[in-house]
């Protein structure tokens, strides 16, 4: 990763966090392979972003702490829906258990997101959820920096955004 980045707009991002060490951690691991490419006199950009994925209840709580560390979250919002509500979104006999609208995901997406703005970080919702036009607008209005989508999602999103008159948020 740390070699391609001399070659556009490249990030790193740690999933499934659930501790301030874990990132301490990896950090310390990658900075080794800064060192190591230093050495080499091999060419990398050394100013490279680096997150985490919000996918557990645990970083969505010390998401204070987590944002001191790094340069961004992605709320990874399959998982964090699964594990906020304990039910297996792979069991199709638990589908209607599985409500990514639940209000106790989106209090935490919501404390994520100020508790990244609050460290002077960006906070961006990746998932089927960033997809989801009944959620555009709350999204919007929560502060989400970024909506990952595929494709085929980006002209209905765009549409809901471009309509939406941010100044009343």
């Amino acid at each position: 990763i740390l070699r391609a980045s001399v070659y556009g707009n490249v990030a790193i991002m740690f999933p499934m966090i659930s501790t301030v060490e874990e990132v301490r951690s990896a950090k310390l691991l990658l900075e080794r392979a800064k060192k190591e490419l230093s050495a080499e006199k091999t060419a990398y950009n050394k100013e490279i972003q680096v997150g985490v994925m919000i996918e557990t209840p645990a970083a969505a709580m010390i998401s204070d702490e987590l944002a001191k560390k790094v340069d961004f979250f992605s709320i990874g919002t399959n998982d964090l829906t699964q594990y906020t509500l304990a039910v297996d979104r792979q069991n199709p006999k638990l589908d209607t258990f599985f409500d990514a609208h639940h209000p106790a995901v989106l209090k935490m997406i919501k404390m994520v997101v100020d508790n990244a703005h609050r460290a002077g970080i960006w906070a961006g919702i990746c998932g089927e959820l960033g997809a989801d036009t009944s959620l555009t607008q709350k999204f919007l209005e929560m502060g989400v920096d970024e909506l990952s989508v595929s494709p085929g999602r980006i002209l209905p999103i765009r549409k809901i955004i471009r309509d939406t008159d941010v100044s009343e948020l």
